[in-house]
């Protein structure tokens, strides 16, 4: 008999279910790229106009485990896919907490959402299982994009361009490198709703369970040793991010395959945006999840912007 996969008090109205108020913990303080702090680190985020370093976006989805799972039991942890439109920034002491809606009779997909106490919302999107049969948020996104007009950091990059193949696994006490300077361990130590599936066998898969907040450190963990040819340094963020199991769960101390394809760039005024499909093979070939990432690159923080905009365009950027 395999252990309740969360303990989590969830509260049930005819709508929605209401997960508890949590804080989570910021773990990136350490992080490096480019050789640089990125905005997780306090002195980079406040020059950008931050309070302090950010908590990173997919440790949200942590909240929604527990109600994707009162909703759809195993097959959430086998075909469950979370997207989400990061609204706003969330440091280490404030609390929030998940929302998420009851799909309609005979659909697979509901509306979710992440509020401050203040009711600030940190983030919107979609939870589904299987192929829902409707555009998921971030799908819904992208076909509404206009394309990046005028690039100066992403001028190089390509949609359609590929990255070559990586193998990447998750050990527990494995370091995950300068992007995640911290360990699965570690992570289960602090994370908002821990489950007995992700630290041992006692469930369906007699397998410890990979969380879906850290397939995305697993899915990012080497994609700076084939990155895009962007400029920089310069500081980035997420703002919309996907994940997608097609044939899960992933495994701790199993390996995978993954590559990469830019879809998309897009921008805004403070904003270029590079949007990454990931795509992720077990041992035998077969794709088990997907994972859809805009990283946006702040222009202020790319000391030649202004200069460069001039020289490419001739004008102010």
């Amino acid at each position: 008999m395999a252990a309740n996969a969360f303990d989590t008090e969830i509260t049930e109205t005819a709508e929605a279910l209401i997960g508890p108020w949590r804080r989570p913990r910021q773990m990136l303080q350490a992080q490096t790229y480019d050789a640089h702090a990125s905005i997780h680190d306090d002195a980079t985020a406040q020059k950008l106009g931050f309070k302090g370093g950010t908590i990173e976006g997919p440790t949200h989805f942590s909240q929604f485990a527990p109600l994707g799972e009162r909703l759809w039991g195993r097959a959430w942890f086998e075909t469950g896919c979370l997207s989400a439109h990061y609204r706003s920034v969330c440091y280490e002491g404030e609390e929030v907490q998940a929302i998420q809606s009851k799909p309609l009779p005979a659909t697979r997909q509901c509306q979710i959402q992440m509020v401050k106490r203040d009711g600030t919302e940190v983030l919107r999107g979609t939870a589904s299982v299987g192929e829902p049969h409707a555009a998921t948020a971030l799908e819904a996104r992208l076909g509404e994009l206009k394309p990046l007009a005028d690039p100066v950091i992403l001028r190089d990059v390509k949609v359609a361009q590929t990255s070559r193949r990586q193998t990447v696994r998750m050990a527990f006490d494995q370091i995950m490198g300068d992007l995640y300077p911290f360990s699965l361990r570690q992570k289960l130590a602090v994370i908002t709703e821990n489950s007995p599936y992700y630290s041992g066998t006692d469930n369906p898969w007699r397998k410890p369970v990979i969380p879906m907040e850290m397939l995305s450190v697993l899915f990012q963990y080497r994609s700076k040793d084939d990155p895009l040819p962007a400029k920089g340094p310069a500081v980035g963020l997420f703002a919309d991010q996907e994940i997608r199991l097609v044939q899960g769960p992933l495994f701790v101390d199993e390996d995978y395959e993954v590559e990469r394809e830019v879809v998309a760039l897009s921008g805004s005024r403070r904003t270029e945006s590079a949007w990454a499909k990931t795509r992720v093979f077990d041992k035998a070939g077969t794709m088990v999840a997907t994972m859809l990432l805009n990283m946006a690159t702040l222009k202020e923080s790319y000391a030649p912007y202004e200069d460069e905009y001039r020289r490419l365009y001739g004008a102010g950027g």
